[in-house]
């Protein structure tokens, strides 16, 4: 299954096979080996063919018919449509309950933007790692 929605999708794009390797540092051969199910893709290129062609990799792999991306959980009674990262993000953050207070109004607003806050915190905690490895530039050069 998986050899047959790889040529569907390389085909909506209107890419050859060349193409498509090429986008991925591969051989048109490796791609071709994919298509006609001689050869199988690690996970990491899986899951890269997915975002590439913006399909969920469950339709990729065939477990389902729907390429939709998108999952929707519910919140305080209401649908809110969440990406595959943004749903990852999600179910980090509800570990932590006292970030969920008040989201009965306008949840899917809410959700998005605890999202945002917490890729934020995310990217300001790798850079403080970073000034504690490398040292933060002030202190380092004595006269």
């Amino acid at each position: 299954m998986f050899g047959a929605r790889l040529r569907e999708l390389r085909k909506k794009k209107k890419m050859t096979m060349k193409e498509l390797g090429a986008k991925f540092s591969l051989a048109e051969s490796t791609i071709s080996g994919y298509e006609n199910g001689n050869r199988k893709p690690d996970l990491e290129l899986i899951n890269a063919f997915a975002d590439f062609f913006e399909v969920s990799v469950d339709y990729l792999l065939g477990r389902t018919d729907n390429p939709e991306t998108k999952s929707t959980i519910t919140v305080a009674g209401q649908s809110v449509s969440l990406s595959p990262d943004e749903l990852r993000v999600f179910k980090e953050l509800i570990k932590h309950q006292a970030m969920f207070h008040d989201l009965a109004t306008d949840p899917e607003k809410k959700v998005k933007q605890l999202i945002k806050l917490y890729k934020m915190k995310k990217i300001l905690f790798e850079e403080d790692d970073d000034d504690e490895e490398y040292g933060d530039g002030f202190g380092e050069f004595e006269d």
